[in-house]
């Protein structure tokens, strides 16, 4: 399920690189979710297997920590192209031609903003709202820890290029889907709490994302709810993809990296927001996840 940095940065650098004459084809392993289909050029993107056909050159994977995150697209990874990888999360595996991954980069879209500037190209109005997108949805609206002075600064940048930040905030937050709101209300009848109140968690499974006929994209936020709970200091959520695969998502507000608890489950992401694929039965799984939270807790 791709996300507003993923899908912001690449289209910021597909069309910044058409500016310099390059033949740029946009390609997502999965389906844009509706909240990102307001971006410049949204309609371009190819989807999967949609853009194996093509002859390329050079194949640049952006916010992509590990292979299989690309889907179908994994393929080019084995074509003769140059491969470029470039991400910020911690636990992205080295494998392009050429990595650059800065872990002290809010978002991938800020490595992209800095990119450009040593391309020399000056964003144009579109390509600013796809970077804003990228910035503000991977920093929490910039409330996030990985929010840093230079974040506001190059935001402050795009805001400058005359972007509205306000209608950008409404499309990304304040349009939420009736089917969207059913899934929370289910995921709420699931919320729990550890005896000691920090950790709190909530699940949806396959069955009941089916019966409302919801798709991954409706799940997107919900684990907020439980991050925003006075007292909890690590948040999960639970998502069934398929019967008996579950995608866990950890958040925590500072005192533990929910990274090396994802780790455990050969997962990873950032020191305060991190997640994992794991199989077999949900309530093993829950279980096994809260306790490997609670003992990061009380190591302190």
């Amino acid at each position: 399920m791709p996300d507003g940095d993923c899908l912001g940065s690449v289209a910021a650098l597909g069309l910044s690189l058409e500016v310099l004459g390059k033949t740029v084809t946009l390609a997502s392993p999965e389906p844009l979710p509706e909240l990102y289909r307001f971006l410049p050029a949204a309609d371009r993107f190819l989807i999967g297997s949609g853009a194996l056909s093509g002859d390329y050159d050079t194949f640049v994977v952006l916010d992509c920590s590990v292979p299989d995150r690309l889907g179908p697209l994994r393929e080019l990874l084995e074509r003769n192209l140059m491969i470029v990888s470039i991400d910020h999360h911690a636990s992205s595996y080295d494998f392009g031609s050429c990595t650059y991954i800065d872990t002290g980069a809010a978002a991938t879209g800020e490595i992209i903003m800095d990119l450009l500037d040593l391309l020399g190209v000056s964003p144009r109005q579109e390509v600013a709202v796809c970077l804003y997108t990228a910035i503000a949805t991977d920093t929490g609206s910039f409330r996030y820890q990985n929010t840093t002075p230079m974040t506001h600064r190059r935001v402050a940048r795009l805001m400058e290029l005359g972007i509205d930040v306000a209608r950008l905030n409404v499309l990304l937050y304040d349009q939420k889907s009736l089917l969207h709101l059913r899934v929370l209300q289910a995921a709420l009848q699931t919320l729990d709490l550890s005896p000691c109140g920090r950790v709190a968690w909530m699940s949806i499974s396959r069955e009941t994302l089916d019966s409302l006929g919801a798709l991954e994209e409706h799940t997107d936020g919900l684990i907020d709810y439980v991050r925003s709970l006075k007292g909890v200091e690590v948040a999960l959520f639970f998502r069934e993809m398929v019967p008996g695969r579950w995608k866990v998502g950890l958040r925590s507000k500072g005192e533990v990296d929910v990274q090396r608890v994802a780790a455990l489950f050969h997962g990873g992401g950032h020191v305060r927001a991190a997640g994992a694929v794991l199989e077999g039965e949900g309530d093993r799984i829950i279980k096994e996840v809260v306790a490997a939270v609670l003992s990061a807790l009380s190591a302190g």
